[in-house]
């Protein structure tokens, strides 16, 4: 382990007390507290169905937008639009990863990533009427800054958390976010059920949801920016640290050749992530347009994920203590091959069995991304913490493209939701063989990091 650099800063979580490595950890939770309900309140629920709505306001006769003079069914544009925002995003992330391990200064781009997408979410506000085109625009940003923020964020992670601790910091993270996530949406659902008694319409009661969403992301991150340090493993100091990053990125994806089984993982990794993220994405669109379930209805149902992946992560969390994240996450793979099967064959205008997927997906949603993460965690050579995991964000968000891609294909060559959903599934079946496939311990020790007993 690396001993402190002379200015003050830590190099590992080895070279901290546990009572510095307990601080960092409980802040870093918060941002999972912060930005979660983005992806939760905007992503999953309100602006999939919201954004179609408005998008359906501006098409032609035969239901058609035309950005660009290209014809797109409206039905299409949200999941085109995330398809957009992650390709911006892929630009974007290894830069900032580069320059965050060149400087040694991950704080200050987590803060500017954190709060250009908190204030696009918050200028969700103003997206009414037929005006599809800014709400694509203000995704796109809200979007790719997310996925640059969980670089700098997900890069903490080694540097404040040994190796043995990792499953269960992951999975409490994740379970901050889910535990804001459903608080949250307990407060939208209150207003937008009740958004006469307020005075107010249903779309603006809309609207209101999504700004607040920004405002709590970007009021939460205070508390993360305020805990956690820059940990500087042989960082070099800032001049020339942008030229430098994009030189260093190249260097990075040659040195990432050295460890093919760390990219084995990766490979996997993102091949069944973009089904999660598509799924998570597509959720509520699939819920209003193809069940014919009311908003109320869909607000309940991601709550009641919200509760279970609290939950679903720490237990998961406990069973990885016992079989190992990698069969603990080959598990939840399996059921969520299930849960698209189920889907495809649920009766419009049914909630209960609605509810019933959404329980499911609550049980196996945080734990399989929380342990996800901290699988990879171990298979990042000391020091390049930021760079590998702007390649592992890539996996998560920044390459999660082809999910809405293929969804948004299916349905505008079908027609119908049901054929996009189950066309998930492929994700799911080749992720979990790829996985399988990847011996985890040899990864570790090949990375130069000593493995947890249980892998």
């Amino acid at each position: 382990m690396s001993a402190g650099t002379a200015n003050g800063t830590v190099g590992t979580a080895g070279a901290t007390t546990a009572a510095d490595r307990k601080r960092e950890q409980h802040g870093w939770y918060f941002y999972d507290f912060a930005s979660s309900v983005y992806s939760t309140s905007v992503l999953t629920v309100f602006l999939g169905p919201y954004l179609t709505s408005v998008a359906r306001a501006a098409a032609d006769a035969h239901g058609y937008v035309h950005p660009l003079g290209v014809p797109l069914r409206a039905g299409s544009v949200f999941a085109y639009t995330v398809s957009v925002s992650v390709v911006v995003a892929v630009l974007v992330m290894p830069l900032a990863g580069a320059v965050a391990d060149r400087t040694g200064r991950k704080k200050p781009l987590l803060a500017g990533a954190a709060y250009l997408g908190a204030g696009a979410t918050a200028g969700m506000f103003f997206l009414d009427g037929d005006r599809y085109l800014l709400g694509s625009l203000l995704l796109i940003v809200a979007n790719s800054s997310l996925a640059v923020s969980m670089v700098l964020y997900n890069a903490y992670l080694p540097q404040i958390a040994e190796p043995e601790e990792r499953d269960t910091v992951s999975s409490r993270g994740w379970a901050f976010g889910y535990t804001s996530g459903a608080f949250v949406l307990v407060l939208d659902l209150v207003l937008y059920s009740g958004h006469a008694a307020f005075g107010v319409s249903e779309s603006t009661a809309v609207r209101i949801c999504l700004a607040t969403a920004g405002v709590w992301w970007g009021a939460f991150t205070l508390i993360p920016l305020r805990r956690l340090r820059d940990h500087r493993v042989g960082a070099a100091a800032g001049r020339g640290a942008v030229g430098a990053g994009w030189r260093q990125l190249l260097r990075t994806l040659r040195d990432m050749r050295r460890y093919p089984l760390t990219l084995s993982f990766l490979l996997a990794y993102l091949v069944y992530n973009d089904g999660i993220q598509t799924v998570i994405s597509q959720a509520s669109v699939y819920g209003s347009e193809e069940l014919g379930l009311g908003q109320t209805t869909l607000i309940t149902a991601i709550l009641l994920v919200q509760v279970l992946a609290v939950a679903g992560a720490l237990g998961m969390g406990r069973l990885a203590r016992t079989y190992g994240a990698k069969r603990t996450v080959l598990g939840s793979l399996a059921v969520w091959t299930l849960i698209l099967g189920a889907g495809y064959f649920l009766p419009a205008r049914a909630p209960v069995w609605f509810f019933v997927l959404a329980a499911a997906i609550g049980a196996v949603l945080g734990g399989s991304q929380a342990l996800s993460r901290s699988l990879f965690s171990h298979l990042v050579p000391e020091g390049k913490e930021a760079e590998y995991f702007s390649a592992y964000e890539m996996s998560d968000r920044g390459l999660s493209w082809l999910g809405p891609l293929v969804f948004g294909l299916a349905y505008q060559l079908t027609g119908s939701y049901r054929a996009a959903i189950i066309s998930l599934v492929i994700f799911f079946v080749l992720g979990f063989f790829l996985l399988a496939r990847v011996p985890v311990r040899e990864a570790v020790a090949a990375a130069g990091n000593a493995a947890p007993q249980r892998v």
